[in-house]
């Protein structure tokens, strides 16, 4: 609208903008119209509410979610995501079981070091060289890989003692992960609003140049992120080693699909500088739950991924559909 002098009056793009906060985000429209398909599918599936079947869920929420709470701080740095998940978690798994022999404590920490470096490494190139995210983690995905044919000979780890027991352990009916994942979504969720590392997170997300121009610490910032992220993977390969109590090339089978669909869901922006490690949570254990119904209805590993890229790229449609125009 133009008033008398000829200026523009900002009025309509106020009253726009209040609409738009007034709008249900794109995560949370995509959420509804989900839980309105799944619910009823899962409450009429055969064995789907039962007690065991309820662990079970959990225990797959763990493996994903852990990965997945690290996989959301990379990506609200702006990182977008690593595909290099998978290949990761199963070379830590690799390391962890065939140290075994040297005790439960030092096989761990061979195994998180491994995963923490060889992903910091991505970070450091990310966040210093400006690597692209995207081709950096498919080409050390193929590295990580290989990795782990040259060090197994292609055959199946096997653990080197039965240590990993203490790892299978289930305080209160519920399996050591589901604990380890609620004390690393509660850390970094503390980070992330409580820390000026977190702080700086969102603000290296939100606009990557301006951050530079600010003075921040773009690069220190970014392998932070992916420090942590690294952490989360070793921790989720450790347990997938101690579950399986062997690992193969496949070990880490739909992980990375697995976290970024946990993420994307919780309703972390792919674009950086927005997301929750609490709302992660709620993403995994809702991927988790309907792997879980296709998995008791019968449906094949090919139609659980088909499902989950779905529901994946519906997520990113709603929110560049629902986004502002001309936006990034």
């Amino acid at each position: 609208m133009t008033t008398t002098d000829g200026l523009t009056s900002p009025r309509p793009a106020t009253a726009g903008a209040s609409r738009r906060r007034g709008r249900p985000g794109a995560p949370a429209v995509a959420f509804v119209a989900l839980m309105v398909v799944l619910v009823p599918i899962a409450v009429t599936t055969d064995r789907f509410l039962t007690l065991d079947n309820a662990r079970a869920i959990l225990a797959s929420t763990a493996l994903v979610g852990i990965a997945a709470i690290g996989a959301t701080l990379v990506m609200i740095a702006g990182s977008a995501v690593s595909l290099a998940a998978s290949q990761t978690a199963t070379v830590v798994a690799m390391v962890f079981l065939a140290t075994l022999d040297r005790g439960l404590v030092v096989a761990t920490l061979l195994a998180v070091l491994c995963g923490v470096v060889v992903t910091a490494v991505q970070g450091f190139a990310v966040g210093y060289w400006e690597a692209n995210p995207i081709v950096l983690t498919i080409a050390a995905g193929f590295a990580i890989g290989g990795g782990s044919v040259w060090f197994s000979g292609g055959t199946p780890v096997n653990a080197a003692s039965g240590d990993y027991d203490v790892l299978n352990a289930t305080p209160l009916g519920l399996p050591l992960a589901v604990y380890v994942l609620l004390l690393l979504a509660v850390l970094a969720e503390a980070v992330l609003r409580r820390t000026t590392a977190g702080r700086r997170m969102y603000l290296v997300g939100e606009n990557r140049a301006a951050a530079r121009a600010a003075g921040l610490p773009v690069g220190r910032v970014t392998v932070v992120a992916w420090t942590f992220s690294g952490l989360c993977l070793a921790i989720s390969g450790v347990f997938l080693a101690a579950f399986n109590t062997s690992a193969t090339t496949n070990l880490g089978g739909t992980l990375t699909l697995d976290a970024i669909a946990a993420v994307l869901v919780g309703g972390t922006a792919i674009a950086g500088g927005k997301g929750s490690a609490l709302r992660t949570l709620g993403g995994a254990l809702l991927i988790s739950v309907i792997a879980d119904v296709l998995l008791l209805r019968g449906y094949s590993t090919g139609a659980q991924i088909l499902v989950k890229g779905v529901l994946v790229l519906a997520v990113v449609v709603l929110v560049h559909l629902r986004g502002p125009r001309g936006s990034r």
